[in-house]
C-alpha cells in the first residue's frame, strides 16, 4: 500500500468495529504501522510496524492466546530484512520465557534462552559461540535458583559437547570440569 495520507480503518468482519488500522506515521507516503483485531473480539491482536522508516516491517507483535497480552514479538533490529530476535510467552503467563536471537546476523539463530519451569528466571541458555550455525555451548540451571551451574562446551567444533563445567556448591562457580579428549561420548 504506498501513498496514502495519515491512516485508513476499516471493519472486515461488519461488526461496527474497527478490525483494522493503517497508519503511514511519518507522512512519507507508506504504511508504517499496521493494527488488526484478528479474532474479532474487539481488542487489537496483531501489531506491524516499520520502525525505522524503510517500506519493511521491522517488529511484528501478536498476542496469539486472545488473553490481551503479547504473546510474540519479533523484530528484525538491524534493518536487513530479516527477523533477528523473537521473544516468546509459551505459556501465557504474561512473562516471556523463550527468547531467541541472531545475534551476528547471518540468518541463523546464535542464543537462546528459556525459562523451562516458570519462574521468570533462565533454566537453559544455547549458543553458536563460533557463528558457524552450531549450538557449541549450553548453559542449564539444574537446581532453580536462577544461576547457571552446569555449562557444556564443544571445544573441538565437531556439534558434540566435551566439556563441562558444573557449581557443585551453588556458589555460582565451576567447581568441576569433565573433558572427553578422546571424543567418545
Amino acid at each position: 500500500m504506498s501513498n496514502f495520507n495519515e491512516y485508513v480503518a476499516a471493519d472486515t468482519d461488519g461488526d461496527g468495529f474497527v478490525d483494522v488500522v493503517a497508519a503511514d506515521t511519518d507522512g512519507d507516503g507508506f504504511v508504517d504501522v499496521v493494527a488488526a483485531d484478528t479474532n474479532g473480539d474487539g481488542f487489537v491482536d496483531v501489531v506491524a510496524a516499520d520502525t525505522d522508516g524503510d517500506g519493511f516491517v521491522d517488529v511484528v507483535a501478536a498476542d496469539t492466546n486472545g488473553d490481551g497480552f503479547v504473546d510474540v514479538v519479533a523484530a528484525d533490529t538491524d534493518g536487513d530484512g530479516f527477523v533477528d530476535v523473537v521473544a516468546a510467552d509459551t505459556n501465557g503467563d504474561g512473562f516471556v520465557d523463550v527468547v531467541a536471537a541472531d545475534t551476528d546476523g547471518d540468518g541463523f539463530v546464535d542464543v537462546v534462552a528459556a525459562d523451562t519451569d516458570g519462574d521468570g528466571f533462565v533454566d537453559v541458555v544455547a549458543a553458536d559461540t563460533d557463528g558457524d550455525g552450531i549450538i557449541d555451548t549450553v548453559g542449564v540451571d539444574t537446581d532453580g535458583d536462577g544461576i547457571i551451574d552446569t555449562v557444556g562446551v564443544d571445544t573441538d567444533g565437531d556439534g558434540d559437547i566435551d566439556t563441562v563445567g558444573v557449581d557443585t556448591d551453588g556458589d555460582g562457580d565451576i567447581d568441576l570440569v569433565a573433558v572427553d579428549i578422546d571424543d567418545d561420548y
